[in-house]
C-alpha cells in the first residue's frame, strides 16, 4: 500500500505561520511542521550495544544504521545551541549560506542574527531549491571552536578516516534533495530530521531544483511499494550513519539544528 504525504491545509499553514511570529520572541527554536514524520525501516540500535567490531562487520560499508543514545547525549551541546545563546554569543558571526538544490552551488555570507530573524522561516512550496537559502556547512571551525568543542562525537568510527564538522539550522520543510558524496553521521540538536536513503546502483527519480518537501508531495506517492527508500525521522539523542556513495535526501519537520561528522 502506497504513502501519501502529509501536506498541512491552507488553514493550517497560515496558523502555522503566526506561531512563528508568536515564538520567535521566545527563547527556544520555532515548532511549524509542515510535513509528518513517516516511517521507520531503518534498523535503530542502542549505542550501548553497538561495539566498533559490529559496526564494521554489519554496517559501515554496507548499508545505513541509527543509534540511539541516553537522554543525557549531548544536552551541553544542545544548551549551547539554544536560540537565546546562539544569538547572544554569535548573532554578529558572519554564516555562508548554500541554496537548497542537490549541488547547492549558490552561496549567501549574512550574519547569524539575520538569518534568524529574516530568513529563517519554513519552506514556500511553489519556491525552487535553488531559490532557498540555508545554513548547513562552510563553517570556519576556528571561528566556531568554543561550539564544537563542546560536541561529543559518536562512539563509532571509520579505519584511516578523520571527521569533519558540518553545523547549520533551517526552517521546516526545508532540506537538500537527494545527492551523494562519503560516508558520515548526521545528528539533530534541536527539531528532528527526516530522512530518505537509496543505495549507490539506485539513483532514485528527482529533480535537483526543487526541494525535498516537493519531492515528498509530487513524487514519493507515485514510487512502487517495493521501491520505496530507506527512511527514518531522527530527533535529538539519535545519529544517523550513512555508507559511501548512498543517495540521501533530508527534510526538517520543524525548525532544526543539526550537525553532520563526514568521514574523509
Amino acid at each position: 500500500m502506497q504513502t501519501t504525504p502529509f501536506l498541512a491545509s491552507p488553514f493550517t499553514f497560515l496558523f502555522l505561520l503566526l506561531m512563528l511570529a508568536h515564538c520567535a520572541s521566545q527563547n527556544e527554536w520555532y515548532i511549524d511542521q509542515l510535513a509528518e514524520q513517516g516511517p521507520c525501516n531503518i534498523e535503530v540500535r542502542d549505542s550501548a550495544s553497538l561495539s566498533q567490531r559490529e559496526f564494521i562487520d554489519v554496517y559501515a560499508y554496507t548499508k545505513p544504521v541509527i543509534i540511539s543514545y541516553n537522554d543525557d547525549w549531548n544536552k551541553v551541546f544542545q544548551s549551547e545551541c539554544s536560540k537565546e545563546n546562539m544569538l547572544k554569543k554569535y548573532g554578529e558571526k558572519i554564516i555562508r549560506l548554500s541554496s537548497a538544490n542537490t549541488h547547492s552551488y549558490r552561496k549567501r555570507d549574512v550574519t547569524l542574527q539575520y538569518y534568524v530573524e529574516e530568513l529563517l522561516k519554513p519552506q514556500d512550496l511553489d519556491t525552487l531549491g535553488n531559490e532557498t537559502f540555508y545554513w548547513f556547512g562552510d563553517n570556519n571551525h576556528t571561528e566556531w571552536k568554543e561550539l564544537f568543542d563542546l560536541y561529543k562525537k559518536p562512539h563509532l568510527s571509520l579505519p584511516g578516516k578523520e571527521g569533519m564538522y558540518s553545523f547549520g539550522m533551517a526552517g521546516a520543510g526545508t532540506g537538500v534533495p537527494f545527492h551523494w558524496h562519503g560516508p558520515g553521521f548526521g545528528e539533530v540538536v534541536y527539531g528532528r530530521k527526516r530522512w530518505f536513503l537509496f543505495p549507490p546502483d539506485k539513483m532514485p527519480y528527482f529533480n535537483p531544483d526543487r526541494t525535498t518537501l516537493y519531492w515528498l508531495i509530487n513524487d514519493y506517492q507515485e514510487i512502487h511499494p517495493a521501491e520505496l527508500p530507506l527512511e527514518c525521522t531522527l530527533k535529538p539523542g539519535q545519529v544517523i550513519y550513512f555508507p559511501n556513495r548512498w543517495w540521501h535526501a533530508t527534510l526538517n519537520l520543524d525548525t532544526s539544528i543539526f550537525i553532520s561528522t563526514f568521514l574523509g
